[in-house]
C-alpha cells in the first residue's frame, strides 16, 4: 500500500477542485484531508490512502468513499476534480 502519510512528496497531495470550485479536497502530506463545500470550509474531514491510482477516504465521523486518478484528474462520488 502507498500510504501518503510517510509520502509528503507524493504527486496527488496539495489541492483538488470542481470546475466551479464549490467542492476542494486539500489532500494533506500527513495522509489527512479536508474537504470543503460551499462556504463550509471543513465540511469533511478524514485520513486517506493512495493505491496505484486508487484513493479511499475515510471521514472523522465513520462516512467511506473512494475515488480514482486518471490523466490528472480525480474522480470522486460523480465529481471530477483538477489540480489547483
Amino acid at each position: 500500500m502507498d500510504k501518503l502519510s510517510d509520502q509528503a512528496e507524493h504527486p496527488y497531495v496539495g489541492l483538488w477542485v470542481t470546475a466551479d470550485h464549490r467542492v476542494r479536497h486539500e489532500l494533506l502530506p500527513n495522509g489527512r484531508y479536508v474537504e470543503a463545500r460551499g462556504g463550509r470550509e471543513n465540511a469533511y474531514l478524514g485520513r486517506y490512502e493512495v493505491t496505484g491510482n486508487h484513493i479511499e477516504y475515510w471521514d472523522d465521523t465513520g462516512f467511506t468513499a473512494d475515488g480514482d486518478f486518471r490523466d490528472g484528474v480525480l474522480y470522486h462520488g460523480g465529481m471530477v476534480l483538477t489540480r489547483q
